[in-house]
């Protein structure tokens, strides 16, 4: 699956963000790195860094349950960053938005309190082959505690999703699980196109976006899906703080994944009643400061442009497909076309274990990632153990790739 040179359609080089001046806000660039890593982690500019540091200063407190001064403008500002994700995936009310560590647990969240309320014996759980773990590993225990059958689609050589096995897999399916992108191949399916196709077969609809909101405008009505997860951390915002969305009529009848605190709404000695959506989902004290930090992060984004974004990791990854094919010995993994892939690139290098890639690389403060990527089937169907990721993001300049590919030649040199 090698990358092949092709003329960037015109329209990629329309609005380009002036990355240099993007970097003087993110302090962990002055420590002269080259992060090639933000498909694991985005790196977090001061507006997000200072947004957590203020409410520590002005307003630290815990929400939805202090009546004083600071207690209530710490729940005015976590409600606020509720409203600021409705908007952001452009959901029909902010009800549909439920706060949550990472797409892990959103994930999981489904899987408990939908999965295991609906799935029963000889339903069927449907996914891809392109799937991280989080949207594999869930449904696959789902449909092992219920008897249901667990289908994975097959991907083409060129590692784009089998629409046609994808579309048979559906058949009699309940839930179809897909990523809006491949955080090893890119690969990027028609999500909007499978949701449709799932709602025909009378399934619902699971959308891992953790690869794709980052940069990529994500209206959650237009697509059709029925729940959609991403993480902050990987779109500037602190660690600990996700979102999931979910249809408002579903997540109604859907039990809660964690019991106690703050998810009641009245508690009896021989019963409990839970609290209105979104709040039955959002058990114990909630990580206010991280999500305080997403709004801060969504909203540098938003100032930024998403498609001015989207625009610049294609020229980025464009420039980086046509370096890295230079390289004797290096395969590219996933789609030929720059346009049909997320903000990363995959490879391996022949006759060089990806970790011994990483650490070399390493030596020349380039970073980037090394194993599985938290998707071992896919990787198995591609015959390797494991791979090197490039990835890129707002930050990221044309002299990254740069230094990426000189420190690749090196490489190259080194194992003639």
């Amino acid at each position: 699956m090698m990358w092949r040179k092709g003329a960037m359609p015109p329209t990629w080089r329309e609005k380009m963000l002036d990355a240099k001046k993007i970097r003087k806000d993110f302090p962990v660039f002055d420590t002269g790195i080259i992060y090639l890593d933000s498909a694991a982690t985005s790196q977090k500019p001061r507006q997000v860094i200072e947004a957590v540091s203020n409410f520590y200063k002005t307003k630290n407190s815990n929400v939805a349950r202090g009546l004083y001064r600071i207690a209530e403008e710490a729940t005015m500002a976590y409600e606020s960053v509720r409203k600021k994700a409705a908007s952001f995936i452009n959901a029909r009310e902010a009800g549909e938005i439920i706060f949550t560590r990472n797409t892990t647990e959103g994930a999981n969240l489904v899987m408990r309190g939908w999965g295991e309320k609906n799935m029963g014996k000889g339903g069927k759980v449907a996914t891809t082959m392109l799937e991280h773990h989080t949207n594999f590993v869930p449904w696959q225990v789902l449909a092992k505690r219920k008897g249901a059958e667990f289908a994975v689609a097959e991907i083409t050589d060129e590692g784009l999703l089998d629409e046609a096995d994808l579309e048979q897999k559906i058949r009699g399916a309940s839930l179809v699980a897909v990523s809006a992108a491949s955080n090893v191949l890119g690969t990027m399916p028609d999500t909007k196109k499978i949701c449709r196709i799932a709602h025909d077969n009378g399934a619902l609809c699971f959308v891992d976006a953790a690869q794709y909101a980052p940069s990529i405008p994500v209206n959650v009505k237009e697509m059709g899906c029925d729940f959609l997860a991403f993480s902050g951390h990987k779109m500037l915002a602190p660690f600990g703080a996700g979102v999931l969305y979910g249809r408002h009529d579903i997540l109604e009848d859907m039990d809660p994944l964690l019991y106690g605190s703050e998810m009641i709404r009245e508690v009896h000695p021989d019963h409990s009643e839970w609290a209105e959506i979104p709040h039955k989902f959002e058990a114990g004290t909630p990580a206010v400061d991280a999500v305080v930090g997403l709004g801060a992060a969504m909203d540098y984004l938003s100032s930024a442009g998403l498609e001015n974004i989207r625009n610049h990791e294609m020229e980025l990854v464009k420039l980086m497909l046509e370096r890295l094919s230079e390289i004797k010995g290096l395969e590219i993994l996933g789609p030929e076309d720059p346009g049909r892939r997320g903000a990363l690139v995959a490879f391996t290098v022949e006759g060089v274990h990806p970790h011994d890639i990483s650490a070399m690389l390493s030596e020349d403060n380039v970073c980037v990632r090394s194993g599985h990527h938290c998707a071992m089937p896919l990787h198995t169907r591609l015959g390797v153990a494991a791979s090197t990721r490039a990835s890129v993001y707002l930050y990221n300049t044309k002299e990254d790739i740069d230094a990426l590919a000189e420190s690749l030649h090196k490489v190259e040199k080194l194992f003639k």
